[in-house]
């Protein structure tokens, strides 16, 4: 079974006083529990093959997991870490000695590797420059793949826009409609209502009409009674009320006294 393994390719500016100096083409190759470099400046080529016992020598070295360890090389090897200080020395017979900090509980510690002198510097560089051409045309083929899905994605957003907004006129639209014959049945059941509630008013005002006009009668015969009675003669009635009181009023008599 082959092992899983992962590259990255690091393009690193290593400063030399103090200034940017010409970068150098790290390429990583990463395995569970061990990792190679393959460095490039353009004109020579440098390798390190970091074995399983040396990673597991590392690893115990700094209390760590080996699998922890490697995937922290791999971060800083493969990009770039803001903060950490790379450096690219020489080592000695044409060797290169690649560290870099990083902070771990408030201390700063480095890392370092050796690196050899590549037997074919030519090989090593154009293998770097392989690898860089291929990711190239991988990325750019995923941009365009990005692209055309993208493009089909706005325009299935267009669409779906435009029913949605054909959706949203046919909703307003049949809404309009209900509305409209909403109200012609509700006006059309107030009017109903108001030619059933004159119906009972007429009803009500024809059942009492009777009773008025037989209280008028009333009324009126009863004035003409006193009316008539008025027309008698006022002296009359005074002299026949003095002659009632004189026939009914007793007679004196002469008490005669006995002696």
């Amino acid at each position: 079974m082959e092992e899983t393994k992962k590259h990255t390719c690091l393009k690193l500016l290593i400063p030399v006083n103090s200034t940017e100096g010409e970068p150098i083409f790290v390429k990583g190759t990463w395995f569970p529990t061990r990792f190679d470099l393959a460095i490039t400046d353009g004109f020579n080529a440098w390798f390190c093959n970091a074995s399983e016992e040396e990673v597991n020598q590392r690893a115990s070295q700094w209390d760590q997991p080996v699998s922890e360890y490697v995937e922290l090389a791999e971060r800083y090897l493969g990009f770039q870490q803001p903060g950490s200080v790379y450096d690219f020395a020489d080592a000695g017979d044409g060797h290169k000695r690649l560290s870099w900090t990083f902070e771990k509980e408030g201390m700063t510690l480095q890392w370092r590797w050796k690196c050899k002198q590549s037997p074919n510097c030519k090989k090593t560089t154009a293998e770097i420059l392989d690898f860089l051409m291929d990711a190239n045309i991988t990325l750019s083929e995923e941009v365009i793949r990005k692209n055309e899905l993208y493009e089909n994605m706005k325009v299935e957003a267009e669409k779906c826009l435009a029913q949605s907004e054909r959706v949203a006129n046919e909703k307003a639209e049949f809404e309009a409609q209900i509305y409209t014959k909403f109200l012609g049945v509700l006006n059309s059941k107030k009017s109903k209502l108001r030619d059933l509630r004159d119906q009972l008013s007429k009803q009500d005002t024809a059942k009492r009409s009777p009773q008025v006009e037989e209280d008028t009668d009333k009324t009126e015969s009863f004035d003409e009674e006193s009316f008539d009675n008025s027309d008698e003669d006022p002296q009359q009635d005074v002299t026949a009320s003095s002659k009632d009181v004189s026939k009914n009023k007793p007679s004196r008599r002469k008490r005669t006294r006995l002696t």
